[in-house]
C-alpha cells in the first residue's frame, strides 16, 4: 500500500523494512530483529490520520512542511526544527508535495532503567518543539538525530545501541535544559551554580583565547543568553569578557616576550591577536610602550647575568 495514503480501519501498511500496523486509532510499530527503533525516510507527501503509539516519534524535516495536530496544539515543522511527540499521544501528520524528511520511532524502554531519568518524566509527558536556529541546544540534538540516522542506516554490529547512545544524549541536554528552567532556586543557590559556570566559562577562554573566539562562543559555552552572561561574567570576575579576554591576551605576550626569544609575529599569533598591528596597538595602549621596548626593558631584568668566568 502506497505509504502517502492515509491509514485507517484494519490498515497494514508494508514497508522496504516492516508494517505498519494499525487498528482503529492504535498503531502498533514493527522493527527490524533485535531493535527497538525504525527510521523512515520520505520524499513523498504523506497524511496519517489522527493514531497513536507506544513510540516516541521524532520528525526531522529536510525539506517541506510537516504539520502536526494534537489535542488542541498545531505545529508546522520546518526544516532545521525537531518535533518530539511523547509516547501514547494521539496526533495526525500531513506533509507538504515538496517534502523530504527523516520519521523517528524508538520505544523508551531502555530509558526507563536508568535511575535519574524519573526526574524529567514531566518533560517526557510533552510534546518538544525546538524552533530556534541560534539556539546551540537544538543545533546539538539536531547533530546527534542525524548520528542516529547514519548509524541507523549503516547497520554495523550493535546499531541499535549505537542509535540508543545518541538517543540518551539528545535526552540529557534537553533534560539539563528543563531541569535548569523549573527547578526552584533560592538566590544562594542561583549565585553557586553561577559561579560553578563562569569558572568554567573562564576555563574555556584559558584554553581558547589563542582562536578568534567572541562573546557568543562563550555565552552559547555556558548555555546563557549573551545579555545574561555578559551581566553575570562582569558581577564575577569584575571586567567585562572583552576587558578578561584581552587581559589574558597581553599576560601571554608579556610572558613570551621576556622568556623567549619568538619574533613579534609569532607571539602576536601565538597570544590570539589577529595581526601585528592590533598587537602593537593594543600593546600600548595597556602597557604604554612597545612589544619590542617591553622586551628590552624587562627581558633584560629577568635574563640570567652574564659568568665572568
Amino acid at each position: 500500500m502506497d505509504q502517502s495514503k492515509p491509514a485507517a480501519g484494519n490498515d497494514r501498511s508494508r514497508f522496504p523494512d516492516g508494517f505498519r500496523i494499525l487498528q482503529g486509532k492504535q498503531e502498533f510499530i514493527t522493527y527490524v530483529e533485535h531493535s527497538s527503533i525504525r527510521i523512515w525516510p520520505s520524499d513523498v507527501a504523506s497524511h496519517f490520520e489522527n493514531h497513536l503509539h507506544s513510540a516516541i516519534e521524532i520528525i526531522l524535516p529536510h525539506r517541506g512542511v510537516s504539520t502536526y495536530q494534537l489535542s488542541e496544539e498545531t505545529f508546522h515543522v520546518q526544516p532545521g526544527e525537531v518535533l518530539i511527540i511523547p509516547s501514547g499521544c494521539p496526533h495526525t501528520l500531513t506533509e507538504t508535495s515538496d517534502t523530504l524528511r527523516y520519521l523517528l520511532l524508538f520505544e523508551s524502554n531502555p530509558f526507563l532503567t536508568l535511575r535519574d531519568m524519573p526526574s524529567i518524566h514531566d518533560m517526557m509527558q510533552k510534546p518538544i518543539y525546538l524552533h530556534d536556529d541560534s539556539s546551540p541546544l537544538q543545533q546539538q540534538v539536531i547533530q546527534l538525530l542525524n548520528q542516529v540516522v547514519e548509524c541507523y542506516f549503516r547497520k554495523e554490529p550493535l546499531w541499535n545501541s549505537q542509535c540508543y547512545s545518541y538517543l540518551l544524549q539528545v535526552y540529557v541536554l534537553l533534560g539539563r535544559d528543563y531541569l535548569r528552567r523549573t527547578a526552584p532556586q533560592t538566590p544562594a543557590a542561583q549565585r553557586s551554580i553561577d559561579s560553578e559556570i563562569m569558572n568554567s566559562a573562564i576555563t574555556f577562554i584559558n584554553q581558547h583565547y589563542m582562536q578568534d573566539i567572541s562573546l557568543d562562543d562563550v555565552a552559547s559555552f555556558a548555555g546563557f543568553s549573551k545579555y545574561y552572561f555578559s551581566r553575570t561574567f562582569k558581577q564575577f570576575s569584575g571586567s567585562s569578557f572583552s576587558e578578561f579576554l584581552t587581559q589574558k591576551r597581553l599576560n601571554v605576550a608579556s610572558d613570551l616576550l621576556v622568556r623567549t626569544n619568538q619574533p613579534i609575529r609569532d607571539i602576536a599569533e601565538s597570544a590570539g591577536f589577529g595581526s601585528v598591528a592590533t598587537f602593537n596597538r593594543v600593546f600600548r595602549e595597556h602597557k604604554n610602550c612597545t612589544p619590542t621596548q617591553y622586551r628590552a626593558i624587562y627581558g633584560a631584568v629577568l635574563s640570567p647575568p652574564h659568568s665572568i668566568f
